[in-house]
């Protein structure tokens, strides 16, 4: 089945406000892993950036100036992600309202709601009370998102990707349900493998800060507080 991971970056927070997306991010899955290909495009919101929205992904005015307007680019835009690919998307109302804000203002049709799938939603549904942000998914598996200076929508979409991929159950999504021989790193095993407990345990990925956090958390609850069981 082939999907669609997508990202944009925006002047603000509201099409209704007269705010503009000014870069789209996309890559193609089919059956939940990455094809190679790809759309990006920078656009022209024709209007002025905030200074707080430049802070975030750094396109200012006289970059996104030379760029084409939406309008111009939507036919395009529209023939990658095709009319029925689910669109992978983190906080996807966000987008999706700017998506259709702006196709609506081109005079084409608007993307069906359902088609949106919302990792955001399906990462506090997995992993309940714990961050959620790309940031903190990337953190918990391990994904490596350090060219992520400042915001950008097809570095962040390539990186959502391989978030949706763990979100979803790891890089072999049908890893046990496959009818064909089973196999791990390409090479196969035999029907009855089972995963082996590590050497040695992987290293904490929580900094510092976040463990003295914690720390001053469990002091505050007492002495009695069931957490001091686990602390050492």
């Amino acid at each position: 089945m082939r999907a669609i991971v997508l990202d944009t970056e925006t002047t603000g927070f509201e099409p209704s406000e007269g705010h503009r997306i000014v870069e789209i991010g996309a890559v193609e899955l089919f059956n939940d892993l990455p094809t190679g290909r790809s759309y990006h495009q920078y656009i022209n919101p024709e209007r002025a950036m905030p200074k707080e929205a430049f802070e975030v992904h750094g396109l200012g005015d006289e970059f996104l100036r030379n760029q084409p307007r939406f309008v111009e680019i939507a036919p395009a835009f529209l023939e990658f992600i095709g009319t029925e690919a689910p669109l992978i998307i983190h906080n996807a109302a966000f987008d999706m309202k700017f998506l259709n804000a702006e196709l609506e203002w081109a005079k084409h049709a608007q993307i069906k709601a359902e088609r949106a799938l919302d990792t955001l939603l399906i990462a506090r549904r997995r992993f309940p009370g714990s961050p959620a942000s790309l940031d903190a998914l990337c953190r918990r598996f391990g994904i490596d998102n350090s060219g992520r200076e400042k915001h950008g929508a097809l570095l962040d979409s390539e990186i959502l990707a391989e978030v949706y991929l763990e979100l979803i159950g790891g890089r072999q999504p049908d890893f046990g349900l496959a009818t064909g021989p089973v196999r791990v790193s390409g090479q196969p095993v035999q029907a009855d493998w089972r995963p082996r407990p590590r050497p040695e345990p992987l290293p904490p990925r929580l900094t510092p800060q976040e463990t003295a956090a914690h720390d001053a958390f469990v002091a505050g609850m007492g002495e009695e507080a069931i957490w001091r069981r686990y602390q050492d």
